[in-house]
């Protein structure tokens, strides 16, 4: 899928922008590394978009470091940035990106503003990446829960990870008919839903399909991860069209991923594609699962630049996560926090990248997904 311009629009990277194709971003900001707003702004304005950027936090850096500082933005300032930007005419985006919300009070001004721009335009691109946690653990406090599922009516897009999937539906991600359970839980509000990532555990493994399954290896310690796009068509009785990929996991912790890949599915979607050669192919890819594909190269491939750097750093600059000696010797979480931040500027060759079709890095349909067992 090559996606062509037309007279009305310019072609950037494969995707056709609008003449005021502008993107309003609310998020977490930070001011040293690359999380939230950080890992998202830049990253969108080397693909072609302009980007209006409101913080929810204004942090020193990120809180994986232990040590931070900073303030959260507080609701009435959050309702105040909107309307007076509203009042000058600077509110009127055509997408909409929506990350780290720090409590109840501002996801209840962030609702209220999405439902404005959507009825607005009802044509609007929202993304709603619904940032709760991970690996088991809350980010957030149980009562932002509720406005999250209340909010998925207005969103596009969404691109949980497999612990705010289980979050989101209370369904636990164990088996292919949760997985399928999951999805359809999401799909009676959401028409495109994107699970960012999933262990491949014993149970996924047996379910996808062998052209989606991992090259044979020497290395059988090698974890991967499993990124799935599903695309309803709306007003359809059908099942949703579902594509995958898995990518090999880095280890080691690295903040901002999320953020930078949900930007890139955003800034990569179109939701009416026109190949150069006049055909569509919908068996083979979606808009979607073509935003997708492009994100996830990418964002791989800046961890893979970004892990290539740490790696030639001293000793002392890329240790091993130790929470007993983190604790003991704090510099130590510090040092490496510092060598894992995304390397965007240096990368940024990746980033403006032209996304085709047919790279070898497309996600796959999944045929097969909705049938019973």
């Amino acid at each position: 899928m090559v996606i062509n311009s037309t007279p009305e629009t310019t072609q950037v990277n494969g995707t056709n922008f609008q003449p005021a194709d502008r993107i309003l971003s609310i998020q977490s900001h930070v001011s040293y590394g690359y999380v939230g707003g950080k890992a998202a702004v830049f990253p969108l304005q080397c693909i072609g978009y302009d980007v209006d950027a409101v913080n929810t936090v204004n942090f020193s850096n990120h809180t994986g470091y232990g040590l931070f500082g900073g303030t959260r933005t507080s609701p009435e300032d959050l309702t105040s940035i909107f309307r007076m930007m509203d009042e000058i005419g600077l509110l009127s985006p055509r997408r909409l990106l929506t990350g780290y919300i720090p409590n109840a009070a501002a996801m209840e001004v962030i609702k209220e503003l999405a439902q404005k721009l959507k009825s607005r335009n009802p044509h609007l691109i929202y993304l709603m990446d619904p940032v709760l946690g991970d690996s088991g653990k809350l980010y957030v406090s149980q009562d932002v829960i509720p406005i999250y599922k209340e909010m998925l009516s207005f969103a596009t897009i969404i691109t949980p990870n497999w612990f705010e999937v289980e979050t989101l539906t209370g369904v636990p991600l164990l088996s292919h008919n949760a997985l399928r359970n999951a999805l359809s839980i999401l799909h009676k509000h959401v028409q495109h839903v994107v699970i960012s990532s999933i262990p491949l555990q014993p149970w996924l493994s047996d379910i996808i399909p062998e052209t989606m399954q991992p090259p044979a290896s020497t290395n059988d310690q090698q974890a991967y991860l499993l990124c799935i796009s599903s695309s309803r068509t709306i007003g359809s009785n059908s099942h949703s069209t579902v594509h995958a990929r898995l990518v090999p996991l880095i280890p080691g912790y690295f903040s901002g991923v999320g953020d930078l890949f949900s930007a890139l599915t955003l800034g990569h979607f179109n939701p009416s594609p026109t190949p150069s050669d006049g055909e569509l192919h919908p068996a083979t890819q979606t808009p979607l699962s073509f935003a997708v594909a492009a994100a996830l190269h990418k964002t791989h491939s800046i961890l893979e630049f970004t892990n290539a750097f740490a790696a030639q750093l001293p000793p002392e600059d890329r240790t091993t996560t130790d929470d007993e000696r983190d604790a003991a010797e704090p510099v130590r979480k510090l040092k490496r926090m510092k060598a894992r931040e995304l390397r965007l500027v240096q990368g940024q060759h990746i980033l403006r990248e032209e996304w085709r079709e047919g790279q070898g890095k497309d996600l796959q349909l999944w045929d097969g997904f909705w049938d019973s067992s």
